[in-house]
Formats: C-alpha cells, sequence, structure tokens
C-alpha cells in the first residue's frame, strides 16, 4: 500500500505541472505527458501509469497518456574519468576497475514536454 501511495503523490505533482503548464499557455486540454524516469528513480513505471489513470479522472487531463522515456544508469569514475553505462547496479569502472564512481544519469523524474491545445 505504501509503493502505491508513493507513485500516486508522484501521478499527481505530474498532472498539477501538466496542468499549470497548459494554464500558462492558454492551452484547454492535455493529451499526452511525457516523463523522464531514471532506473534508480524509485518510481515503479507500471504503478505509475496505473496512479496517473486515476489521478486525471475529472480534470483537463482526463484520457491524457502518459509517455514514459527510461534513462538507463550512466557512471564516471572518479579515479580515471571513464563514463560508461552500470549494468546490474555494479558500479565498478570496466576501464581501471575503481568503486569511485560518480551517477550521472539513472535518477531523473522530469516532465520533459507537454502534448496539449
Amino acid at each position: 500500500m505504501t509503493r502505491i501511495m508513493h507513485e500516486m503523490s508522484i501521478a499527481q505533482s505530474i498532472v498539477d505541472i501538466a496542468i499549470q503548464t497548459m494554464e500558462a499557455n492558454g492551452g484547454h486540454v492535455i493529451h499526452a505527458v511525457q516523463l523522464q524516469l531514471g532506473l534508480m528513480s524509485g518510481v515503479e513505471p507500471d504503478s505509475l501509469l496505473f496512479c496517473f489513470d486515476i489521478v486525471t479522472k475529472g480534470t483537463l487531463a482526463q484520457g491524457a497518456k502518459l509517455e514514459i522515456e527510461t534513462i538507463p544508469i550512466k557512471g564516471r569514475c572518479l579515479d580515471c574519468d571513464q563514463e560508461f553505462g552500470v549494468e546490474d547496479y555494479k558500479f565498478v569502472c570496466p576501464k581501471c576497475g575503481s568503486h569511485f564512481i560518480q551517477t550521472i544519469s539513472g535518477r531523473e523524474l522530469k516532465v520533459a514536454t507537454i502534448d496539449m491545445d
């Protein structure tokens, strides 16, 4: 139950952002919201889609699609400056073997674009 409440809160925030943006730009209906969602964001995409459908009911975003772009995890080695994709949450530099890794992508949770009229 706690898990779904987390996604419900996020879905509500996404809808709030979309409606505020639509109103600020003179729109009247939202067709789709494109979201960038990192693999390390802590958000379950299927739960978020389910919650989005619920929180849009009765709003100017009712019937809108939530389109999720999954952002992979990337790291940068702090020893040799190598950038690489992180597989299976193994934060080890493939070049030098260092464990001193900075995460440079994969935590995103960002409304990228809103399709509206």
